[in-house]
């Protein structure tokens, strides 16, 4: 495993991090999310993701359980705010500082610790003065619940507001966290040069592009039995756009043949892709099975030559995402 600094800070993360969103208390039975995290700690893993919206809550629960025992210096626990939570009333969601202060303690309590590592909003919150938001993280920081805070698909104007008021109060944001893969390209126009400019490192989620860019789906096929994509508790819902008949087949004809070439199997090839940008940090793997998890995570430290990303880019660029308008974070609070 190799690591990387996280924003312009001293922490450092391990390139693959685990992440439980569709999985834990969810998709897979406890004893095997469980197992899951053991082969992320055998594979060097140490950084895990999670968020306190998964399964409402149950998510963190696992990843607490998971990690008991283990020596809490030597992980980096990352969780998120935004998303509601609970019984889902009028205040369990946003990023209002009643939400974030009552929400943090939550996490800490079903994660079993006294801090987390990053604590990162989930979404920004448009409904919410961004300065209330900042100073409830601030606050958050000087209490020592949160080491860091991070962000996730905030565009590179929020992004910008964000650091200038978390200056003044003191702290700063060192990460954010977006969809990107070879597939969903929507950062790299207007995130990644703001967050370069500001000392901010991307966290990716979704490097493989919900499992399409492994290969098991095929043009004109049925999904896999047990894939996500034949899920209906919410993995096919998600998956959806990516299955049109261009996009199987670019990734066919295109990637998969590359990755053979190269030794690597077509997840490897895709985890490792999304760590040649420098701005990368570390790209979340998820895992319904343990064996999923050392396989993610042989793509640490893989280097991919420029020919090689050429060939990709010319497989992939004409099916890919680059829309920088096409950030998932919604127009309003959730409800």
């Amino acid at each position: 495993m190799e690591f990387r600094y996280l924003g312009n800070s001293g922490l450092k993360i391990s390139e693959i991090i685990f992440g439980n969103w569709l999985t834990h208390a969810s998709q897979v039975e406890n004893d095997i999310a469980i197992r899951s995290v053991q082969a992320a700690l055998e594979a060097g893993i140490s950084t895990f993701d999670t968020a306190d919206t998964y399964a409402n809550t149950a998510a963190e629960v696992v990843l607490g359980e998971a990690l008991k025992g283990q020596r809490r210096e030597s992980l980096e626990i990352l969780t998120k705010v935004y998303w509601p939570t609970g019984p889902k009333g009028h205040n369990d969601s946003g990023l209002s500082r009643k939400h974030i202060m009552e929400s943090i303690n939550g996490s800490l309590t079903r994660l079993g610790t006294d801090y987390v590592d990053l604590y990162q909003a989930h979404r920004f919150d448009y409904e919410t003065p961004l300065e209330e938001t900042m100073q409830a993280f601030a606050d958050i920081v000087r209490q020592g619940k949160a080491l860091y805070i991070g962000t996730s698909e905030w565009s590179a104007d929020q992004l910008r507001a964000g650091q200038a008021l978390a200056k003044d109060l003191g702290f700063s944001l060192i990460s954010n966290q977006p969809q990107y893969s070879a597939l969903w390209r929507v950062i790299e126009a207007e995130v990644v040069p703001a967050s370069e400019e500001l000392g901010i490192s991307q966290i990716v989620w979704s490097p493989v592009a919900q499992g399409v860019l492994t290969g098991k789906y095929l043009p004109g096929a049925a999904a896999p039995a047990g894939s996500r994509a034949a899920d209906e508790k919410g993995g096919a819902n998600m998956i959806k756009s990516y299955l049109t008949e261009e996009i199987l087949t670019a990734v066919q004809t295109g990637f998969v043949p590359i990755a053979a070439d190269l030794g690597l199997t077509p997840a490897q090839l895709a985890v490792a892709w999304v760590l040649q940008n420098k701005n990368i940090a570390g790209a979340i793997v998820g895992a319904s099975r343990p064996e999923q998890v050392a396989d993610n995570a042989r793509a640490a430290g893989v280097k991919l030559d420029a020919d090689v990303l050429a060939a990709i880019d010319t497989a992939l660029r004409p099916v890919a995402e680059f829309d920088p308008a096409k950030l998932v974070s919604p127009a309003g609070r959730p409800s």
